[in-house]
């Protein structure tokens, strides 16, 4: 069976930014009471209509920004005057006639820009516990081919830190252009891996995720993330009798270790007094009182033992 000029056809056209465009739609001269229509649809979006005419001879020509749609022998044209990315989208030629409307064209054109070669973005988990005070270095792995990278700008490497009580990721370093080692694969000679590193020593409200972001090309990748836990420095509690007939302080209670930030500490000097052991006697039926020292006021509430 032999189709009319005007079957329906859906294709796809890849382009680079800045290239000129032309998509073509099927026009005969003889229809009566038909218009076509060139309608562009981005994800999203409402349709928008770039361009009209009727099915009769016209030299009418619309221009929309950079988009031109007229009349040519045969068909309706839609030219597209150095595409840019937001041109990516699906264009289809509609034909209107009373009340039937029928699609003649569809094109779904993407517009890439230039290829940084970029093939991945990795980041190394740390292994050993962090402490304040320690140096921490994070390293961010950029592979790359140079057979598929068009575009000769530089990488941009930023770090960004996320955490549970912030909205928004902060923004915690810029990395130079010359703060890298790269290296060539032994396989393949176009294939290049990047190491970048971010140095510092941590302290406890430095925890959080830590992401690399590499911008080039008009494109910006992320690296998977590095976690880091800052852990409190270890502080004992101990529990003293200060009740002992020889009136010396004699250790009670020993507790576990804590875990707490090194920055949130209050520290006292306690005072001790020798008690009259005499008195101390007479007490016996009273409860028993015992002191409590403290690496940290606010964790603890000293009480009384009974007797």
């Amino acid at each position: 069976k032999q189709t009319t000029p005007y079957h329906q056809i859906f294709d796809t056209k890849n382009v680079a930014v800045e290239e000129n465009v032309t998509l073509n739609c099927f026009r005969d001269r003889l229809w009566h009471s038909t218009n076509l229509f060139w309608i562009r649809l981005v994800s999203q979006s409402f349709p928008e209509i770039v361009g009209s005419t009727m099915s009769y001879d016209s030299p009418i020509i619309e221009n929309i920004h950079h988009i031109t749609t007229k009349q040519e022998p045969g068909t309706f044209v839609l030219h597209i005057n150095g595409a840019q990315l937001s041109d990516t989208a699906v264009y289809y030629c509609i034909k209107v006639r009373q009340r039937k409307m029928t699609f003649l064209k569809g094109t779904f054109l993407q517009v890439k820009g230039p290829d940084p070669g970029i093939t991945g973005v990795t980041q190394d988990s740390l292994s050993n516990p962090v402490h304040p005070g320690d140096p921490v270095t994070l390293q961010c792995s950029v592979l790359s081919n140079s057979e598929n990278r068009t575009c000769t700008e530089d990488h941009s490497v930023y770090w960004y830190r996320t955490k549970p009580d912030e909205s928004h990721p902060s923004l915690m370093y810029s990395q130079g252009n010359n703060s890298y080692d790269c290296e060539r694969s032994p396989e393949a000679a176009s294939q290049q891996k990047c190491v970048y590193s971010f140095s510092r020593n941590v302290s406890s409200s430095d925890t959080g995720t830590y992401y690399c972001a590499v911008a080039t090309c008009g494109e910006i990748l992320f690296g998977n993330g590095t976690k880091l836990n800052i852990e409190g420095k270890n502080f004992l509690l101990t529990t003293m009798d200060l009740d002992e007939p020889d009136g010396k302080i004699k250790p009670a209670v020993f507790n576990d270790s804590l875990q707490i930030h090194e920055d949130s500490l209050t520290y006292a000097a306690p005072t001790f007094i020798k008690r009259n052991t005499r008195k101390a006697e007479r007490r016996n039926t009273r409860a028993k009182e015992t002191m409590c020292i403290y690496s940290d006021v606010r964790a603890f509430e000293c009480g009384k033992s009974e007797a």
